[in-house]
């Protein structure tokens, strides 16, 4: 059986750059070590590390912290978080995505300048409610068309359009339309300032999965269940592939999976880690 693994599938920059200084304070032997959330959304990256004693915490429990070594995840966190490690003495790491905090930067200058933030994301992901807690003024968080219909703009202030990293690209040029019409609809004058923030890896993970799985009978998707940029891949590659399976390690495998097929594609979410995707492609060959 053919296998096609996207070259790009796999840890990006930022999350290697986040799980790699997590180790590497662990081999410094410094302890307690805490991270904000999950270091990454890969439920065996985050066992491993807290079989090595390294705890997850959220931002409340900051306040009853003494000691220890506190991560930012490349997620990101608001302004506020930083003000209380400040004001606790706690020690911190911050190993926020590059293309993260570039956002925090300009939602923070464009708020200060009087403009709304749009944010194109999910409200619930902590890296849009870090992007949040950077705003000095009004915003909003778009998630979809029916939340681009809705929005109804009743100020005169310049609009801010930013992304979350992980968005899908084709989508949000879909919702920077909407909003474009809704200007000219409503008879305002608005200017809309419109900042594509999708991370360039992201948008090259995308298309290359989606090339990829318009040329295979069976295409296999391996992430996470709570990662953003996997669960993208994921719709992306069904659109082209029907017979495409999320999975999370080789376990999930089954041979009903590949019926007829002779000829499978392999991608992965940035949390997953390279050994995971080198056993689901090792037990492709050798099993089925």
């Amino acid at each position: 059986m053919e296998v096609k693994i996207a070259r790009t599938a796999g840890f990006c920059f930022g999350v290697k750059r986040a799980v790699d200084k997590v180790y590497e304070l662990i081999e410094t032997g410094k302890a307690p070590i805490y991270t904000l959330g999950p270091i990454i959304h890969n439920e065996e990256v985050v066992s491993d590390l807290e079989q090595k004693g390294v705890c997850v915490i959220d931002e409340t429990a900051l306040d009853g912290l003494k000691e220890g070594t506190v991560i930012i995840r490349s997620h990101g966190v608001g302004k506020s978080v930083y003000d209380l490690l400040k004001e606790r003495k706690l020690d911190y790491v911050d190993v926020t995505c590059p293309f993260v905090l570039k956002i925090h930067r300009i939602v923070e200058r464009e708020s200060e300048k009087g403009s709304h933030i749009i944010i194109i994301g999910d409200k619930d992901h902590p890296e849009v409610k870090g992007i949040c807690g950077w705003c000095q003024g009004a915003y909003t968080v778009i998630k979809d068309v029916e939340d681009a219909e809705k929005f109804l703009i009743q100020t005169q202030k310049p609009l801010c359009v930013v992304s979350q990293t992980t968005f899908n690209y084709n989508k949000f040029k879909d919702l920077v339309e909407i909003l474009g019409k809704k200007r000219y609809d409503n008879n305002v004058s608005n200017i809309l300032n419109v900042l594509n923030t999708i991370c360039n890896a992201t948008e090259q993970r995308q298309k290359e999965a989606k090339l990829i799985a318009g040329e295979v009978d069976t295409m296999l998707v391996v992430g996470g269940r709570h990662s953003s940029n996997t669960q993208k891949l994921f719709e992306i590659c069904k659109k082209e592939c029907g017979n495409t399976y999320y999975i999370q390690t080789p376990v999930d495998l089954d041979s009903e999976m590949f019926q007829c097929s002779s000829c499978v594609g392999i991608t992965a979410g940035a949390s997953t880690p390279k050994k995971i995707i080198e056993e689901v492609q090792e037990h492709v060959r050798i099993k089925f």
